[in-house]
């Protein structure tokens, strides 16, 4: 891909935690993958020559991370130089934090030109900045109005008038970035907890949940959260239980997983980046562990269409389409949700490295389809049943033949294949 250079920041001596002032101001542009490279380097002289230095390490990510982690605050690794002849990466050194800030298309400076009202004739123009004018009513809010023609013409020409301030208003314009935060205090965000009824990910969990919990036996279903700060340290987890135990995440029934939900939300910290791989892999395991057809493994996962480790997740994918294992995502919220698309191998099997993942285990399903106006009530639960349900009998049915597993007779002591639920 094409790479272009955006800029450096200024050099710190003597410290290994520098905290750099410069900034960098990019466009931003949801809808694109914006993919950002940031080297590290050792300064050893006062050379502006880049590879005078001594190159200590590097990370990537995209403008996107960055944006839609909880602060617009996002912790990367940095990897150092690549083993020489090898060609692995080299050892961690250390990490690097990035904040970003929106401008929302802000100037330092801006000009005001003024017209006439009948005729549009050009009268002058005057520069003021948004920090002048936020000063309100003023002696330093009156503005001389300058023509730089007549300027230019006239030798006793002062100016063509003044104008004044007298009031001054901020009004916030939000974008689509402040609703896809996810600080559950705030209405707008889609985790909220809503005292009156169910947000989002809650109706969502509900809706599916109650379709797919009369295939498990036990009512029992090990509930992971991702992507957030967990107390006492507020170490980051991808793959973290919602009921805080770690030795047994189960949840009883849909009612103890939506407890387990609301209750976690009041202890842990959102926070990005949203990685899917961790969870996947870790129903992979489970999965991995019973292959003779007695057990079957569904991971439904609830998401707003953020994913920051698409190549791992690709990988999770293709690496579980040989276990006895299928995925349902379900997509809450405004957002497109190409990725997802991109992982429900309906059109093209999905791929990694090389390796085309043995069967097509995704399903993925937009909740706002099913869901009315108000965002408040499912239109039909046959629907939903219908489409969240649609392919798991045919994914079920193509891992047991590819493994020559036959259905045990139905007068059988032998147990029937346990369809297992993680969420």
């Amino acid at each position: 891909f094409c790479t272009q250079f955006s800029g450096r920041t200024e050099v710190i001596d003597n410290t290994l935690n520098p905290d750099f002032v410069r900034k960098f101001v990019l466009d931003y542009f949801f809808e694109e993958k914006q993919n950002l490279r940031f080297d590290v380097y050792n300064v050893d002289s006062r050379s502006s020559n880049i590879s005078k230095h001594s190159f200590l390490g590097q990370t990537f990510c995209t403008l996107g991370e960055i944006i839609g982690s909880s602060g617009s605050r996002l912790e990367r690794v940095l990897s150092g130089p690549p083993l020489p002849a090898v060609g692995i990466p080299g050892k961690k050194c250390g990490s690097i934090i990035f904040t970003a800030e929106e401008l929302s298309n802000c100037r330092v400076s801006t000009k005001l030109s003024s017209c006439t009202h009948t005729y549009h004739d050009f009268i002058g123009e005057f520069t003021t900045s948004y920090r002048e004018l936020s000063r309100g009513q003023s002696q330093f809010n009156v503005y001389e109005v300058l023509n730089p023609k007549k300027k230019g013409r006239k030798k006793k020409y002062v100016n063509s008038g003044t104008v004044t301030l007298l009031s001054f208003k901020v009004e916030s314009e939000y974008t689509f970035v402040d609703f896809i935060r996810g600080n559950p205090s705030q209405p707008t965000s889609l985790h909220y907890m809503n005292p009156y009824q169910l947000n989002a990910y809650a109706m969502a969990l509900k809706a599916v949940g109650e379709i797919i919990q009369d295939y498990d036996s036990d009512k029992l279903f090990p509930a992971y959260g991702f992507g957030a700060k967990l107390p006492p340290d507020g170490k980051i987890s991808h793959a973290f239980p919602l009921n805080s135990d770690c030795e047994n995440a189960n949840c009883v029934g849909i009612e103890g997983v939506l407890e387990a939900y609301y209750d976690c939300l009041r202890k842990v910290q959102l926070y990005g980046p949203t990685n899917f791989a961790p969870v996947i892999n870790q129903v992979a395991q489970c999965a991995s562990e019973v292959t003779d057809g007695s057990q079957y493994f569904v991971l439904l996962v609830i998401t707003d269409g953020v994913i920051s480790d698409m190549v791992q997740t690709r990988e999770a994918v293709v690496t579980a389409a040989s276990l006895p294992m299928s995925i349902i995502i379900v997509g809450v919220g405004p957002a497109e949700f190409d990725a997802m698309e991109e992982l429900d191998g309906d059109e093209v099997r999905v791929s990694s490295r090389g390796r085309v993942a043995e069967r097509d285990i995704v399903q993925f399903v937009p909740f706002r389809d099913y869901i009315d106006r108000s965002g408040n009530q499912v239109l039909s639960m046959a629907r939903l049943a219908k489409d969240v349900l649609a392919e798991i009998p045919d994914q079920l049915l193509s891992f047991m033949k590819s493994r020559g597993i036959e259905p045990r007779p139905a007068l059988s002591p032998s147990p029937t294949p346990q369809i297992n639920v993680h969420l």
